[in-house]
């Protein structure tokens, strides 16, 4: 009796921790089909914000942006955090506790220093070279130093978990290394390889703080734009911005997961 008291309970607070996790965004998305100029009362349903959003420029230039910087920094992120991640695994006996420092710091560093130490670096920069002017390029540099060591983390996991018996099997084949990289260590690491790069492109979408303070005044991203339009008060279009982005990160962890069970297979 006592255990199935115990079942349930646990069952109605993981339900209600699903409701409270959730219940916002579906408010989000719920309001962004209002049919009235105000989000505080719902009149129907429409499409009418949508259309809005197609035809207003400025936010399809920050969806351009949004778009262009997850999928430039996530590759680039993915090749550099890659080769760390194998290279953290062959030296993994070594003492490397100043590479583990360096690898967790840009991930639990707050965003707002992370971002204002990136900005103060690519404004002193410019001062005195004349290059890396605040804008898409300095947002794609910033990124890529925060998507980095989640990347590198992920790969290094999935080839500890390898049977390191698999190494001396290739060599004793007569692989080269080229071939032992491209017919055996890219095909077994290829699903960390892919939940890195969708990982890294939803913290690319959803980011704001870094992106704030290193973009220029042509390079602002849809988070930019909603923090700008939102200090007019939440409309149903703010609304219809938001529901889109959750679609893109809902699209992205979807097609993640449906690799990695493909690669599985």
């Amino acid at each position: 009796m006592k255990k199935r008291t115990l079942q349930r309970g646990l069952s109605g607070f993981w339900w209600l921790t699903l409701v409270f996790l959730y219940l916002p965004l579906a408010v989000v998305v719920f309001f962004s089909f209002n049919a009235a100029n105000s989000a505080a009362r719902f009149t129907g349903f429409s499409l009418r914000w949508y259309e809005r959003l197609l035809g207003n420029e400025q936010i399809i230039s920050a969806f351009w942006n949004s778009l262009v910087l997850a999928i430039v920094s996530s590759v680039i992120a993915l090749a550099i955090g890659c080769l760390i991640g194998y290279g953290m695994y062959r030296h993994r006996h070594r003492k490397l506790g100043w590479l583990i420092v360096l690898i967790y710091l840009p991930i639990v560093l707050p965003d707002i220093v992370f971002g204002i130490s990136e900005m103060a670096f690519f404004v002193s920069v410019h001062r005195h070279t004349g290059l890396l002017q605040p804008g898409l390029l300095t947002m794609i540099i910033s990124h890529v130093t925060f998507q980095i060591p989640f990347v590198a983390l992920i790969v290094y996991s999935r080839l500890v978990g390898l049977d390191p018996t698999l190494f001396e099997a290739a060599k004793d084949l007569y692989a080269t290394p080229v071939k032992r990289a491209w017919h055996f260590l890219l095909p077994t690491i290829k699903p960390a390889l892919i939940s890195a790069f969708f990982l890294s492109f939803t913290l690319s979408i959803d980011d704001f703080v870094i992106s704030f303070f290193t973009s220029g005044p042509e390079s602002a991203t849809l988070p930019i734009y909603i923090w700008g339009a939102i200090k007019k008060g939440v409309t149903p279009e703010i609304n219809a911005i938001a529901a889109l982005m959750i679609g893109a990160v809902a699209l992205a962890a979807m097609l993640s997961l449906l690799f990695n069970r493909q690669g599985q297979r």
